[in-house]
């Protein structure tokens, strides 16, 4: 049992070097000046990248914005349970994501799009409407980074083929983004 913890853990270590630490430091920017700004952030993923999204949300809207003066106006389109059985049962679980967006994004709003694999049909389909309407588009992928390394404007890979230690990956990254501005920036420094 040790021996396979070990190996996950060297394994785990390997991916996280791959992990390209100058497009995290955009994203930073990015999200900084989307808060700025006064900007919307949407965040969008399935399975484990939808739990990420959620858990990315939940940091950056808590840790990252509360009891400061600047707040980030920020949302999880996965966690709009309603909206998204609807889409699903009624036209199709391909547009659960875009038409959120097409409802609330304008231009020089961010979406942040984690997928393992970049190739998940509703996360393409929310990227490509993204890049349309002027948004700032963010691609958190694992693998050769997929469609959606190519449609992101921005793309943070983890070059791993294990979706485990792709997941993993990109929660280090979101924690990255997340603390920066719970710590360094409260920091003042």
């Amino acid at each position: 049992m040790t021996d396979f913890s070990s190996t996950y853990k060297a394994q785990l270590l390997k991916a996280l070097d791959s992990l390209p630490l100058d497009r995290v430091e955009e994203a930073i920017a990015v999200l900084r000046a989307a808060r700025d700004e006064d900007r919307q952030v949407f965040v969008c993923g399935n399975g484990g990248s939808a739990a990420t999204a959620s858990h990315f949300v939940c940091d950056m809207v808590k840790g990252s914005s509360y009891g400061r003066p600047r707040r980030f106006r920020i949302l999880s389109l996965n966690d709009n349970l309603h909206t998204i059985t609807a889409y699903s049962n009624d036209v199709s679980y391909e547009c659960v994501f875009v038409e959120q967006l097409r409802n609330f994004a304008r231009p020089g709003d961010v979406l942040i799009c984690i997928s393992g694999s970049g190739n998940s049909p509703n996360v393409l389909r929310a990227a490509e409407y993204a890049n349309e309407a002027g948004l700032t588009t963010i691609g958190l992928t694992g693998r050769d980074g997929g469609q959606l390394g190519r449609l992101s404007k921005l793309q943070i890979n983890v070059a791993e083929q294990h979706m485990g230690r792709i997941e993993d990956g990109h929660m280090v990254a979101c924690h990255m983004i997340a603390y920066y501005f719970m710590e360094r920036e409260a920091a003042g420094v």
